[in-house]
């Protein structure tokens, strides 16, 4: 997991979170939708890495679990901020 990888993620479901409420306004719900959103994208994100690496023999867990838990994060944070 890269920073700036957890950082897009968490980022990019701030915004789904925006459209799928319908609001920039700062609220648990939206929060809690953020978070989600986030934690799916780096879930996604990081299976997408994990496809590539199990092809060349890597472990995954230790990318595709830290980047949904901090995509999630960074997505909660973000909501409350606008």
């Amino acid at each position: 997991m890269s920073i700036d990888k957890a950082i897009g993620v968490g980022l990019a479901g701030n915004e789904i979170s925006k459209k799928i409420t319908g609001t920039s306004e700062v609220s648990a719900g939206r929060t809690a939708v953020a978070t989600g959103s986030g934690a799916a994208l780096g879930a996604v994100a990081g299976g997408a890495v994990a496809v590539g690496a199990a092809a060349v023999g890597i472990a995954t867990a230790p990318v595709t679990i830290p980047l949904a838990v901090a995509g999630g994060v960074i997505a909660g944070i973000a909501s409350l901020f606008g």
